[in-house]
């Protein structure tokens, strides 16, 4: 590959740029990535490694509003606004706002079931035909639920699973005390995802990036993204910290920092950083849970592996603002050990926060620009990047070099933002 061109710029190495980067590949394309740090480094590394078709439901649902203002004078809630003035954010809460509807909620839980089932199959596939080491299990996930006001609060989330055609089986509390006996009692019901599946995020990562080098891609490390170059109304070349690279197609997959870039392009993305905690043991507790659980009243994700330990979520709204908050992550401690016999792994615990890119409707913006005519989107995937990827790699390789999509790209589309 000539030193400076390439077919396809992927401007972002985690987990959504490296997707693109591989299926483009496949696909015959010349692709470079261009990543600030290291791949894998932002929220594609310490997250949850869940990939949940469940999660199909968005935040975007009556009562979220309510919540998140409640939320204002509670620095340890499962979802905090942190109260400092900041425009931008507030503009995207106003239109986050807007689209907490039935209608809304409907709309977009169709149009993420379609992109999560598609992803779960391809993941699966994926994992094997590549010969990805990164701990792959289809072991299901578990809702676990202490007060039985949640398990009918989540009744929507249950006829939406089951209208999408999801198989979501609804336990009564000696059923999931049974199933999983690393819970403590006091256990009201439980919700069993069976097509649920996990992996180490950081190593499947770390399998994309060998597999992108392995067809021929190149990925440049500590290449910040400085500037842009434009021929009319396309992106000529970028200019980065590594050097100046050029191609007649741009992918951002930037995450979080989409925004920030999209700044340089003259465009405002409809995206927050959604900051997001994770605690991180080198072994799992002796009594560690067989299943993927999510503890419901206290929003807790725990997700045991062979070789670790993970308890993650948490979504706090604070902007750019960098650093670890003790507060929360004492949060994650506290809900665990409500709920599990072993709340904690054995060894050195890391501790890690990531941001997370979270659209306005809860929904990936996939697809051409309106107002670049060589740049592609891949951004605003939310807590679901992982989950998400393969699909969405699948999805911008179709629409750059074909075969038509399996996927309907319309939901998905920048046009909806204008963009």
């Amino acid at each position: 590959m000539d030193r400076s061109r390439s077919d396809v710029l992927v401007m972002g190495g985690g987990v959504i740029g490296l997707a693109c980067a591989l299926y483009l590949l496949k696909a015959g394309a010349s692709v470079r990535v261009l990543e600030q740090g290291l791949p894998g480094n932002g929220s594609s590394h310490g997250n949850c490694g869940t990939i949940t078709p469940s999660h199909a439901g968005p935040l975007t649902m009556p009562g979220m509003v309510g919540t998140a203002l409640r939320s204002l004078w509670h620095r340890d809630a499962p979802l905090y606004v942190s109260p400092r003035p900041d425009i931008a954010r507030a503009r995207w809460l106003l239109g986050f706002a807007r689209r907490c509807t039935w209608r809304d909620y409907q709309q977009a839980g169709e149009a993420r079931g379609a992109i999560l089932a598609r992803s779960r199959a391809l993941l699966a596939d994926l994992v094997a035909g590549e010969g990805m080491a990164c701990e792959f299990e289809e072991v299901g996930e578990l809702y676990v639920y202490r007060h039985e006001r949640s398990v009918q609060a989540d009744r929507p989330h249950v006829e939406l699973l089951r209208r999408l055609g999801m198989d979501v089986r609804v336990l009564l509390g000696d059923d999931v005390l049974a199933l999983e006996p690393s819970l403590r009692d006091g256990v009201v019901g439980g919700l069993l995802h069976p097509g649920d599946a996990r992996l180490r995020p950081d190593r499947f990562v770390a399998e994309l990036a060998r597999r992108v080098r392995e067809l021929g891609g190149a990925i440049e490390t500590g290449a910040r993204v400085d500037e842009f170059g434009f021929d009319g109304a396309r992106i000529s070349h970028v200019r980065t910290t590594r050097g100046v690279f050029y191609a007649d197609r741009v992918v951002m997959a930037l995450g979080a920092w989409s925004p920030l870039l999209g700044r340089l392009l003259d465009i405002r993305l409809p995206m927050q950083p959604g900051k997001g905690y994770s605690l991180t043991w080198d072994t799992p507790p002796a009594q560690s849970p067989t299943h993927s659980l999510v503890l419901r009243e206290a929003a807790v994700c725990v997700t045991p592996w062979a070789t670790g330990f993970r308890l993650g979520s948490t979504m706090e709204f604070s902007g750019f603002d960098e650093g670890l908050n003790p507060v929360r992550l004492d949060a994650l401690r506290r809900g665990a050990a409500t709920y599990l016999r072993e709340p904690e792994g054995r060894g050195e615990v890391t501790p890690w926060w990531g941001w997370r890119p979270m659209s306005v409707d809860e929904l990936p913006i996939i697809g051409p620009s309106s107002r670049w005519s060589n740049l592609v989107y891949a951004t605003g995937h939310g807590m679901l990047g992982i989950s998400m990827s393969a699909a969405t790699g699948e999805l911008v390789a179709n629409l750059l070099s074909g075969p038509a999509p399996s996927l309907d790209p319309t939901p998905y589309a920048p046009s909806r933002f204008d963009l």
